[in-house]
């Protein structure tokens, strides 16, 4: 096993560069980069005369789109300002040196360590997707379970139209009607509109600020887990019921083995794996895609409010920071999908499969 561990973790050594490279390849060739950004902002604030034909004579000499107006010598020091008075090749291999030592370089626009900015960020994402993810779960698995032993009558039917609902909206929508319903709307006002504690936060005793956090908490994960427990829910009945059709289910029965025994000793080891082998791409979906919108509804600064911000501003070190940082954490969870598989079923064996 050990030697399956370090081939996954030297596998993604390449997988990370390759990662990287391609998308500072599809940065480089994008428009409305930072120095066209700085550019404008410029000119936004500098009052400009008639240019005429000497603005069309920089724009032709100067290699970037906004620069009509601006004299060379302007747009050199901004160019030097974002690093890109270098090459791009040049320009890459700083990046990868200082990734080596988690060093993903200063925001464009923000005037932070990129470092600083994620572990700023980072309270409120894992705050979203740890507790979302375990309720998911806590009510996915056992209400998979309970239709898949009810399988066709009526508790199951009457739950599938639940699940048919909760699949089909979206989270971003039980957001909007939870605060429509239960925070500030026309309605009750329960919970909190937006933040993640309160400003008098800090003059709060231990017990009153865990309350106060969760209080805050309610909705942004009450909307995360209407939107996203019913796919979970599906895919564990399927998997209960494609295993309570197998012949060894049949031979456990035929022992005497009651049906607690059947389904919580030999079904669940078997039907539970598909499940582990969703609980990666489950967690970063969670984690940094279906956490955006709700960050934004309940005006939550965590990291995939970050990435997005970063993006249609073209801050390319923090992109480029929460890029390898997503990546980072979807190979390692990936790994320790592996690392449970073998640990529920021990006849899972990677290494004699070449580690594949």
């Amino acid at each position: 096993m050990m030697n399956y561990i370090l081939k996954r973790m030297l596998l993604m050594i390449p997988t990370l560069f390759f990662i990287l490279l391609i998308n500072f390849m599809i940065v480089q060739v994008a428009p409305g980069g930072p120095v066209e950004q700085a550019i404008q902002q410029i000119q936004n604030v500098q009052v400009l005369g008639t240019v005429g034909n000497n603005s069309s004579h920089l724009s032709d000499l100067a290699q970037y789109q906004g620069a009509r107006g601006l004299s060379p010598e302007m747009l050199e020091k901004i160019k030097v300002q974002y690093g890109f008075d270098r090459p791009a090749h040049e320009r890459f291999w700083l990046m990868l040196k200082g990734y080596l030592s988690f060093d993903f370089g200063t925001s464009f626009f923000k005037d932070k360590p990129v470092t600083q900015l994620l572990y700023e960020k980072l309270p409120v994402t894992l705050s979203l997707g740890l507790w979302s993810t375990f309720l998911i779960y806590l009510i996915a698995i056992p209400l998979g379970i309970k239709k898949a032993k009810n399988n066709g009558f009526l508790f199951d039917q009457s739950t599938s139209l639940l699940l048919a609902v909760s699949y089909a909206i979206p989270s971003f929508v039980f957001a909007i009607l939870l605060i429509v319903f239960f925070a500030g709307g026309s309605y009750l006002q329960w919970f909190p509109l937006q933040g993640l504690v309160s400003e008098n936060f800090a003059q709060l005793s231990f017990f009153a600020k865990i309350k106060d956090y969760l209080w805050h908490m309610c909705l942004p994960i009450l909307s995360m887990v209407l939107g996203s427990f019913a796919a979970r829910a599906y895919l564990m009945k399927y998997s209960f019921v494609e295993e309570l059709k197998k012949p060894y289910v049949l031979t456990a029965r035929s022992k005497g083995l009651n049906e607690h025994q059947v389904l919580y000793g030999h079904v669940f080891r078997n039907a539970i794996l598909i499940v582990v082998a969703a609980l990666p791409e489950t967690l970063v979906g969670l984690f940094f895609v279906g956490n955006l919108f709700i960050e934004i509804i309940f005006n939550l600064d965590g990291i995939g409010l970050l990435g997005f911000e970063a993006i249609t501003q073209r801050d390319y070190p923090v992109v480029f920071g929460t890029l390898f940082i997503f990546t980072l954490f979807g190979l390692i969870l990936r790994l320790i999908g592996d690392l449970l598989y073998q640990l529920i079923d021990p006849r899972i064996d990677f290494e004699s499969r070449g580690g594949k």
